[in-house]
Parts: C-alpha cells; structure tokens; sequence
C-alpha cells in the first residue's frame, strides 16, 4: 500500500492573523486533509476555521501532541500515514517541528519512509531575524533561557561571548507574561555596545520590531505587557 503524506501546516503567531496566513498551497492542499497531529486540537480547530475553506471541522480527526503527551505513542499517530491517509502536523502558533514537540513526529515519519512536506507560512523567529538588521549569516536560536535570575544571568553572558567571537546572533524567546523582566534583565546585564532587538506580536496588531544599542535601550521606558516576544541580540 502506498503511503500518505506528511504536511507540515504554519498556523498564524498573532491573533486574529488566521487569513493571511492563507498561500494558495495551503488552500488547496487542507481541504484534502482528514487526519491532523496538533499541539492543542482546540486552537488547530480554530485556525482551519479562520481560513473560511468550507471544512466541516466535525468531519475531522485529531490527535493531540504536546508536552503531557507519552512520546511512546507517537509511532501510533502515525497510523493513518502508514494506511495511505494524508496527514497534518500543525503547532499552536508558526511553524511545526520548530521549537515545537511536532519535531518527534518527523523524525519518526522519516524512519518510517514517511514523506514529510514542509508549507509555506509564519516562523516568528525568522521574521524576527529578518527584521532586526542583525547577521542572518550566522545566528544560534536558545529557545528559552534559565528561569534562575543567576543562571539567567550567567547564560546571557555565555551567550555574548559566543556571540562576540563568532558574529552570531543570539535568538530566544520568553513567555509573555516575564517578557519585561527579560528585557530589563538584558538592558542591564548585555554590554553598552551590543545591539539588542525587540520583536512583538510579530504579524499582530501591536507589532512593534525595535533595534538599538544596549546604551540607548537604557534611555528609553518600554512596557511589553503580555504580548508574545522574540528577543535578539549581537555583541559588537
């Protein structure tokens, strides 16, 4: 029997941004799709929703994978691939498999012989590397950091020695609600010269993509609040 294929479906990073995330790939690629991986059902249920495509959601099945998931379930997910069935990965929010658990189910798709399909669409780290004006050349994503305000500290500084040395651009992200303290942290922990970007609610109604030196961020009063953040930066 032949087997199915694996797409790798971008959900929107901003609320309300569903629609524009629709490229004629993904319209005509979804509607032919019954069986779905997803972070959360719930918010993969209401993306599809959003794109308006005439999918009867109820006519859809989905399996849920996320960090209080038994990654030794995983190879059953794959099931309906192994039937010949197409299947959807999707994350919550940008791009599946990245700084996401979806990362297992390909890996796995591929020891099966799987066919994996990567689609079009947001990733809020790269649009925030394309946007800071800092090396797209050579740059280090660190999902998030240390919660410990010591080890915090201590990675920071790790960070911009590595970046320093290499020219790298150091990417991470923080969860909205210790966004300002992260900012804080880093105005008073980088040094004077070090460029330091701030990217939020990319795509979103409130975006704001901002790049300064560390010495001028320290003249300005900022308040993220609670909007989704990417935070680089570049030692000089």
């Amino acid at each position: 029997m032949k087997k199915g294929v694996i797409y790798l479906i971008p959900s929107s990073i901003a609320e309300g941004a569903g629609p524009q995330n629709l490229t004629p790939q993904l319209a005509g690629i979804l509607p032919g799709i019954k069986h779905f991986i997803a972070e959360h059902a719930r918010e993969a249920r209401r993306f599809i929703s959003s794109l308006k495509l005439g999918i009867k959601i109820e006519d859809l099945k989905f399996t849920e994978l996320n960090k209080h998931s038994d990654l030794n379930e995983i190879g059953n997910m794959l099931d309906p691939a192994l039937n010949g069935k197409n299947m959807g990965l999707m994350s919550d929010a940008g791009c599946p498999g990245v700084a996401d658990p979806g990362a297992e189910v390909v890996k796995l798709a591929h020891q099966k012989n799987i066919r994996v399909i990567p689609l079009v669409g947001p990733s809020s780290i790269l649009l925030a590397l394309m946007a800071s004006g800092l090396s797209g050349q050579n740059f280090r994503f660190s999902g998030y950091l240390p919660i410990d305000q010591k080890s915090l500290k201590g990675k920071i500084g790790e960070l911009e020695n590595q970046s320093r040395k290499h020219n790298e651009t150091q990417i991470f992200i923080e969860t909205p609600y210790r966004s300002d303290k992260i900012l804080n942290l880093l105005i008073n922990t980088l040094q004077p010269s070090t460029l330091l970007t701030l990217a939020k609610d990319i795509t979103g109604a409130d975006e704001k993509i901002i790049t300064m030196t560390v010495s001028k961020w320290k003249n300005q009063t900022y308040k993220i609040g609670k909007s989704p953040c990417v935070f680089l930066f570049l030692a000089q």
